[in-house]
């Protein structure tokens, strides 16, 4: 079995992201870039799966700009075995993404970036294949996988005939540390580039942002001197939104 995992190019989560002054969109110009944390869970994940014995080759793949290199070398360096770049320089929206994405699929469930959550389900039905969403577990068993998935009233377990789409949520696992020796290991290994032209995509996006705005600053709190008081705030000076 091949597991192909996809891996996007995000600001660090640890960065604090600022608006671009004519509110196009988020200035990303020399901030640190990482890999998305939910799609490092979906490497750690299938570097797991194939420790077992029950995957054979794990495949890396990302969608992007030709600095996408970086975080295909720290999947590899995770466990990957060899990578593959779709380079643009486009605007890739999920749907551009899932295009290009076509084995058992592990990846996931969000970018820390646009939070869309809707790549994974949009490969799924271009595929036609079974999809599980927001994994906390997974168990292979034979031609079918067990997976846990977290739902509003708690816990589901579904099961699904393989090859399916399956996105992480990050209960699943702790990402391993990368070690040097594993990052020159992963200079070594296999990473081919294609263009979406290649894989005969339109990556046209359909969705225009119209506008980006940081969320409005947060109140200063206060310290009440009794219960009483802070009950009489609570039901005369709470907003609701």
């Amino acid at each position: 079995m091949k597991v192909l995992v996809p891996v996007k190019r995000v600001v660090d989560y640890n960065v604090k992201v600022r608006v671009k002054s004519d509110q196009s969109g988020v200035d990303i110009a020399n901030v640190k870039m990482s890999m998305n944390p939910f799609d490092e869970i979906a490497v750690e994940e299938a570097t797991r799966l194939k420790e077992k014995g029950v995957v054979q080759e794990i495949v890396a793949v990302s969608c992007g700009v030709a600095q996408c290199q970086e975080t295909l070398r720290t999947a590899m360096a995770i466990g990957a075995d060899r990578g593959l770049l779709v380079q643009t320089d486009a605007e890739l929206q999920p749907l551009a993404v899932a295009k290009l994405l076509a084995s058992l699929i592990i990846l996931g469930k969000q970018a820390i970036d646009d939070d869309a959550n809707q790549t994974g389900q949009m490969l799924a039905a271009l595929l036609d294949w079974p999809q599980a969403t927001n994994a906390s577990k997974v168990e292979v068993e034979g031609e079918r996988v067990q997976v846990t998935r977290e739902v509003d009233g708690g816990l589901e377990t579904v099961s699904l005939a393989l090859p399916a789409v399956i996105t992480t949520d990050l209960r699943l696992n702790e990402p391993r540390y990368v070690t040097l020796p594993n990052i020159m290991k992963a200079k070594k290994k296999t990473l081919d580039t294609f263009s979406p032209e290649d894989l005969g995509v339109d990556v046209t996006p359909r969705l225009k942002t119209l506008k980006v705005s940081e969320p409005p600053a947060r109140a200063a709190g206060v310290v009440v001197p009794d219960v009483a008081t802070l009950v009489d705030k609570l039901k005369n000076e709470a907003k609701v939104v």
